[in-house]
């Protein structure tokens, strides 16, 4: 578990982490859905990031609801089974550069607790499309080999997907 200190010369790093849930989803082939999104301070179109499904914990909410509720919101999937959640919050800060912008200019980076689930539904069930005025999070959607997921993420993420691929490498079998 990443540990850090909330004391620093700079005051943006006083600034709190966003707290959150993030989400592995397996398919029945081992294979992991991720979502393709242009981040808001990433300015231009050609600096699509692909992630894992990810969101917000509203006030008094546990983290396994809003994991079911991001997930759905973000994707329409529901025909889910949850395989597991870490027993350990993960952290990362963003860069300086993005401190101030990103997340709103409200964070530091984030504070998140991941869980992996079995997506047993049908591909036609996924739809990335807005709903429920909710805006939506990605344009493009595919399922991948857990291995690359490491690899597609921004670099200040990257730590914490090797830590997912570590800890929930078991569930990317066939079922």
């Amino acid at each position: 578990m990443k540990l850090y200190s909330s004391f620093s010369a700079d005051p943006r790093m006083a600034m709190p982490y966003r707290v959150g849930i993030g989400l592995v989803i397996f398919n029945t082939h081992g294979q992991v859905w991720t979502g393709r999104r242009l981040p808001k301070w990433a300015g231009d179109r050609s600096s699509f990031v692909w992630q894992l499904p990810q969101g917000g914990i509203d006030e008094n909410e546990p983290p396994s609801d809003a994991a079911l509720r991001e997930l759905y919101e973000e994707t329409n999937i529901r025909s889910v089974e949850v395989l597991a959640e870490l027993p350990y919050w993960t952290t990362y800060d963003l860069p300086p550069e993005l401190v101030g912008v990103a997340l709103k200019g409200k964070y530091r980076g984030q504070r998140q607790k991941w869980f992996a689930m079995r997506f047993w539904g049908d591909d036609s069930e996924i739809d990335i499309g807005p709903r429920r005025g909710h805006k939506a999070e990605f344009d493009r959607w595919k399922w991948r080999q857990i291995e690359e997921i490491p690899e597609l993420i921004v670099d200040f993420k990257r730590p914490v997907y090797e830590d997912l691929v570590a800890q929930f490498g078991k569930y990317a079998v066939p079922r």
